[in-house]
């Protein structure tokens, strides 16, 4: 880690929506990944540039990365590998929706389409879209809505 000091990895599926406080409300933006070929050269990148302390984020048999502003969870910085593997290397905002089923059907309806199929996570359920101008962002329900 460039001689920073490492800290121990913690195990979780996804860095997606890590430790809400709450339940996050319809519309807003839930969380922001960077998914990458190589997360550990953007982690010491965001580290130096903007001050976030990464925290190793074990996914089995590779590391992503938390990263932290203070005591706060602020994105994550990701592999391109498993379930991350088709994603695209830029910021991915991930928006809360009511019912995804119902928001995804509307994004196709009116010319949009979705990059991943709707994954589970966490008890919430979320899938990668493309907007009909072609910007990419999530769609995340959350645990009580699901």
């Amino acid at each position: 880690m460039n001689g920073r000091a490492e800290r121990q990895p913690i195990e979780r599926e996804s860095t997606t929506m890590l430790r809400m406080s709450s339940t996050p409300r319809p519309g807003t933006i839930t969380w922001h990944d960077l998914t990458v070929a190589d997360a550990a050269q953007l982690r010491d990148f965001y580290q130096a540039v903007v001050g976030w302390a990464p925290q190793p984020l074990g996914m089995g048999e590779y590391t992503d990365f938390l990263m932290r502003a203070g005591d706060e969870d602020v994105a994550g910085v990701c592999h391109a590998r498993g379930a991350n593997a088709d994603l695209p290397p830029q910021w991915l905002l991930y928006i809360t929706v009511a019912d995804i089923d119902a928001s995804l059907a509307e994004c196709e309806r009116l010319g949009g389409h979705a990059l991943t199929p709707v994954r589970s996570y966490g008890g919430g359920r979320y899938c990668v879209i493309q907007d009909p101008a072609g910007a990419v962002c999530a769609l995340y329900q959350a645990p009580s809505a699901a």
